[in-house]
């Protein structure tokens, strides 16, 4: 007996989530019904594609297999689809894109609206994340990111205006503890850390006058999400290095007080980038052009 598409896409999900119950939001179906798919394609393979206890899924070897094997003939199913927006005026169907939760409110949401507004026929999904994900076996169409954190076979365009970091903190902390004046005096400072998903620890990059430095700071609190490290500042808990834009309405109401601005100059900012690929499925190409024009 064979399987069917639908059992198919069902385990795809599966396979690209990990976890039943987002699995199963993503399809817009019940776990159980999902594990019940799942169960039929198993029996009727005869195998065991996914280990699954109540703590974790993971995949067995065959379903590995067969999950790399059905992600290009899914997407070539996908394409042939997109290929129908040919004979549209203008492109219809849905855009998947990952992004950390900043890039997404400083970069992605300000592109989104005149977007969407041209092209009624799309349908945008943004999922964020701070993880570098591999944006083709997640099913997604493209990424927003920094330039030297795109992988070397995608394509990347810049989105978005030019960066400048700040370093900032509440006048509260700054009442209590003596502004630095040179980055060495930022050793005797509470920072807040920026934690990547890998464990490790992101060093504050200052360049004054031709002099580049990379800091390692210390600090009593790592968070893994540029908002977050905002809000925490502002809480209080120590300096922050963050985007310049996300601060300057608290700098001008005086809640945060910046410092070091001189050795804080500005550089390229978030790309969008996407699978090099002859030809563009319509939709995402709809964007990409969009996104050259700006």
């Amino acid at each position: 007996m064979q399987a069917d598409v639908r059992e198919l896409t069902v385990f795809l999900e599966i396979a690209r989530h990990l976890n039943f119950r987002r699995a199963a939001g993503a399809l817009g179906v019940t776990p159980s019904a999902l594990s019940h798919s799942l169960r039929g394609l198993e029996e009727k393979l005869g195998l065991r594609l996914v280990h699954r206890t109540t703590r974790s899924v993971a995949l067995t070897a065959a379903g590995e297999r067969l999950a790399k094997r059905l992600r290009p003939a899914f997407r070539d199913i996908d394409d042939a689809l997109d290929d129908l927006n040919t004979f549209r005026e203008a492109p219809v169907g849905k855009l998947r894109i990952s992004a950390a939760r900043v890039a997404i409110r400083l970069a992605l949401l300000p592109v989104l609206r005149p977007f969407l507004e041209a092209h009624p026929g799309i349908e945008v999904e943004v999922v964020d994340s701070a993880a570098f994900v591999d944006i083709v076996k997640e099913g997604f169409d493209a990424g927003v990111r920094f330039h030297e954190r795109v992988a070397a076979d995608m394509v990347a365009i810049p989105l978005g205006p030019r960066l400048r970091s700040a370093i900032v903190a509440t006048p509260a902390y700054f009442a209590k503890h003596p502004p630095p004046k040179t980055p060495r005096d930022l050793a005797a400072h509470d920072c807040i850390q920026f934690r990547f998903t890998n464990g490790s620890r992101y060093a504050w990059e200052l360049e004054r006058d031709g002099k580049e430095l990379e800091v390692e700071t210390r600090g009593s609190l790592a968070l893994s999400d540029q908002v977050e490290i905002l809000e925490a500042a502002l809480a209080g808990l120590g300096l922050a290095y963050v985007f310049e834009s996300q601060v300057e309405s608290l700098l001008k109401q005086k809640r945060l007080v910046r410092v070091l601005e001189d050795w804080c100059p500005s550089y390229p900012g978030f790309f969008l980038y996407y699978p090099s690929r002859r030809h563009l499925p319509p939709v995402l190409k709809a964007f990409v052009d969009f996104v050259r024009a700006l």
